[in-house]
């Protein structure tokens, strides 16, 4: 039994509210259970020095998580004192979007994607994945109404979930409790059906291939039903 209470496939609430901040392009509150995290999208027009000229778009990411996100207080990173941990987490957050975006429709601009962890009980960065592609799709909305891009360079929803292996049996979207004690831990990221990236490790014990095989049907399964959210959030 999983402490939730939760059947093996199934995944927690996931609800995603569009429009949270005034500001931004593009803006999202996803809540994935008891994790929750807002993600802005702010639209520049220059791009970094190594893309101008080029005509392509680029995609990146920051993350971060407020001080009472966790069950102790955590201190405030400074942008050059991030942790190994928070630098890992925005790289794979800015090229996973990365990979759903058509970056010469995009045209020469930057689109940047922060994501605050309000609240966590695992899976932040999937949640942030997930409702990154929100905030930015909203922008990229916004974008097109005025004009700026005449074609949309989102032609598919990235999204991310979480699943390994706890007690012994394969688990769809870990929360914290589970999270902490797996013995297999994945994160999957997919776009239009196809793999963006994997991040899989043996935790507290070795995985076989028919192991691997059956979390990647749960993260498909998952991602799929994440994507109905996403899709019914920006439309």
């Amino acid at each position: 039994m999983r402490p939730s209470g939760r059947q093996t496939d199934e995944m927690r609430s996931v609800t995603i509210e569009v429009g949270t901040t005034r500001h931004a392009e593009g803006s999202c509150l996803i809540k994935c259970g008891d994790t929750h995290v807002l993600c802005t999208a702010s639209v520049d027009d220059r791009v970094p020095p190594f893309l101008k000229g080029t005509g392509l778009g680029w995609v990146t990411a920051e993350y971060g998580m407020l001080p009472r996100a966790t069950h102790t207080r955590m201190r405030r990173e400074a942008k050059n004192g991030q942790s190994g941990r928070t630098q890992e987490i925005q790289r794979l957050i800015g090229r996973s979007l990365r990979a759903g975006v058509d970056r010469v429709a995009m045209g020469e601009r930057q689109i940047v994607v922060d994501c605050d962890v309000l609240q966590a009980d695992g899976g932040t960065r999937c949640a942030s994945i997930t409702g990154g592609w929100v905030a930015l799709k909203l922008a990229v909305n916004q974008l097109m109404k005025a004009g700026d891009i005449i074609s949309d360079p989102l032609i598919d929803p990235v999204a991310a979930i979480s699943c390994g292996i706890y007690a012994g049996q394969e688990v769809l979207d870990l929360d914290y409790p589970e999270d902490s004690e797996a013995g297999v831990d994945g994160n999957f990221i997919l776009t239009g059906g196809k793999l963006v990236e994997i991040q899989m490790s043996a935790e507290g014990s070795t995985f076989t291939r028919a192991q691997m095989d059956k979390l990647l049907d749960l993260a498909e399964k998952g991602i799929g039903e994440l994507n109905t959210v996403q899709r019914a959030a920006v439309t």
